[in-house]
């Protein structure tokens, strides 16, 4: 497999960016390196006694709009390019959705999967205790990622507020009910991308009980999508994961797809539905395809095979650059990934500002919130669409960066 630099991506959107918007040298300087960047070792003690040094990373990317935001991710292939790139896009994806946060990222060079609870429990807190001087509610936010869960964020708050000496639920989301967490959090990065795709619908005048969608992945997001899809009209004709894809023209049910994956494990084998591939669920003629699994899966080797009218990206990356170009020229509609699920961290937003206040909200007012957040941000980058005459993704950058910019100079950043 070839060796991609994320952060050369990275570069290169900042690059187009700087075509519509022609930023100041030093600023566009400025936007292409993180301010801060830690490496740490943690030495754990495993459970056969032995001790293992863990290489951990935290990348503190822009805080001109406020503290920084980001995961942690528990992962063999934890890089400091990749760390630098995931920061930089939270960066972005905190700015077009408007709250006043910079962009951050974390990560750990570990296999979770072959560590016991009690190791990782030891990792998280050993991670806190060499990095607890540069984050906080002011400072910087961390969050669950790949790997990491609300259990492994509430020993991380443990160690800070124990560190501190007093409890400090503010400084990481994400977190268990118990201890802080937000009503709301478990489908907030699909309830954010239906309120995107509502709007779209509207933008474009469609009738959502005349649609047909498909959706890639059904994890968390791609479950939840399908959920408030078939709930608002549209006609779910394919769902897959990871064994493989079903589909059924006359529409499925996706509650009963639900309870017939956690009882087989996979979505394949539904009664009254076919069973194809992956890469047929994503050339299947639709109104609506929603990818909600991994990176990378819409290329420049498949896209001109891509026959929906618009795709909503709950996933990270799952359309290449290269791809992406082909499916503008295709007219397609797109809703990029960083507006598309920036419903979670928004979320991640709200439970922050829950725990300052030390006030808890019900899960309405939390999604009355996030409606209004969402809905904002999809016509701030129509905005920048017509008005530059650039495709949502770009749109979507340049809303994102201009405020990152603006901030950066009424702070005086560039003298």
């Amino acid at each position: 497999m070839e060796n991609i630099d994320p952060f050369e991506n990275v570069l290169k959107q900042l690059e187009k960016v700087n075509k519509v918007l022609k930023l100041d040298e030093g600023i566009y300087e400025a936007l292409k390196k993180p301010k801060r960047f830690l490496e740490v070792n943690i030495p754990v003690t495993m459970d056969n006694g032995n001790v293992k040094v863990f290489t951990g990373y935290r990348c503190q990317y822009n805080d001109a709009r406020g503290p920084t935001k980001g995961g942690i991710r528990y992962h063999w292939n934890v890089s400091p390019a990749e760390v630098r790139a995931l920061a930089a896009w939270m960066t972005w994806k905190c700015s077009v959705v408007d709250i006043p946060y910079g962009g951050g990222k974390g990560g750990i060079i570990c296999n979770p999967k072959e560590m016991s609870d009690r190791e990782i429990e030891r990792l998280s807190r050993g991670y806190i205790a060499a990095i607890y001087k540069f984050i906080g509610p002011e400072l910087d936010i961390p969050a669950p990622d790949v790997y990491t869960t609300p259990k492994i964020m509430a020993w991380m708050m443990d160690e800070f507020s124990k560190i501190r000496q007093h409890y400090t639920p503010g400084v990481i989301t994400g977190k268990p009910l118990s201890v802080g967490g937000s009503l709301g959090r478990g489908d907030a990065t699909a309830k954010g991308a239906w309120y995107t795709i509502r709007e779209y619908i509207k933008y474009l005048k469609w009738d959502i009980k005349k649609t047909t969608s498909v959706v890639q992945g059904y994890g968390n997001a791609g479950s939840y999508i399908a959920q408030f899809l078939y709930d608002q009209g549209s006609k779910v004709i394919a769902v897959s994961d990871s064994q493989g894809g079903i589909y059924n023209e006359a529409g499925l049910d996706p509650y009963k797809v639900l309870e017939h994956k956690e009882k087989t494990g996979s979505v394949v084998n539904f009664s009254g539905a076919k069973n194809i591939t992956n890469e047929e669920l994503l050339y299947l003629k639709c109104d609506i395809l929603c990818p909600s699994a991994l990176e990378n899966q819409i290329t420049a080797k498949n896209a001109d095979k891509i026959q929906a009218k618009m795709v909503a990206e709950l996933a990270n990356g799952p359309v290449t650059p290269e791809a992406d170009e082909i499916l503008i020229k295709k007219g397609i509609y797109q809703i990029p990934d960083f507006l598309c699920n920036a419903g979670g961290v928004t979320v991640s937003y709200f439970e922050w500002v829950q725990n300052l206040m030390n006030y808890y909200w019900s899960s309405d007012e939390v999604y009355e919130k996030l409606d209004k957040k969402m809905t904002k941000a999809f016509w701030d980058v129509i905005g920048a669409k017509e008005k530059y005459d650039i495709g949502m993704r770009t749109a979507s950058y340049v809303v994102a960066i201009e405020r990152v910019v603006d901030a950066m100079k009424a702070r005086g950043f560039s003298y």
